[in-house]
């Protein structure tokens, strides 16, 4: 069994290819935790948000999920998120679960207020929307359409 060097050379180029191909997808594909100052929100349903997922503020990517649990207390889930240190939120920001159309994936989704008093590092998010189901949709809309044939 005699190897040839010249094969030995070309696997490892396969290979030397292949690892700066992945490097590449992932730092293209934007899946890198944002390492910045930690906020949390508590939330009564997060509708399938996973943790890494994104914080965007109007479609652009700000941070990310670190963590989520359940208060044993009151039975909320409590998200921590990661933002961007250039990224001064107002306190009465109001912070949603959405979702990228019917069947995307979650994220959370920030629209800054307009308070002069910013949330701080380690601070709890108060103005927060848990995220909506379809069936949630769904209701509302026979709700509505329901509502306004009686009138």
């Amino acid at each position: 069994m005699n190897k040839k060097p010249v094969e030995t050379i070309m696997g490892l180029v396969v290979l030397a290819v292949a690892t700066l191909f992945m490097v590449f997808a992932y730092r293209v594909s934007d899946l890198q935790v944002v390492k910045g100052y930690e906020i949390n929100a508590r939330f009564l349903k997060v509708g399938g948000l996973n943790t890494g997922a994104d914080v965007r503020i109007n479609g652009i990517k700000v941070g990310t999920v670190l963590s989520q649990s359940i208060n044993p207390t009151d039975y909320m889930v409590d998200v921590k998120m990661s933002l961007k240190p250039n990224i001064k939120l107002p306190i009465d920001s109001e912070i949603t679960i959405a979702g990228d159309g019917l069947m995307g994936d979650k994220f959370i989704k920030i629209e800054p207020g307009q308070s002069s008093e910013i949330l701080k590092a380690g601070s709890t998010a108060v103005n927060t929307k848990d995220a909506k189901s379809l069936e949630d949709m769904v209701g509302e809309i026979i709700f509505m359409v329901t509502n306004n044939e009686e009138k």
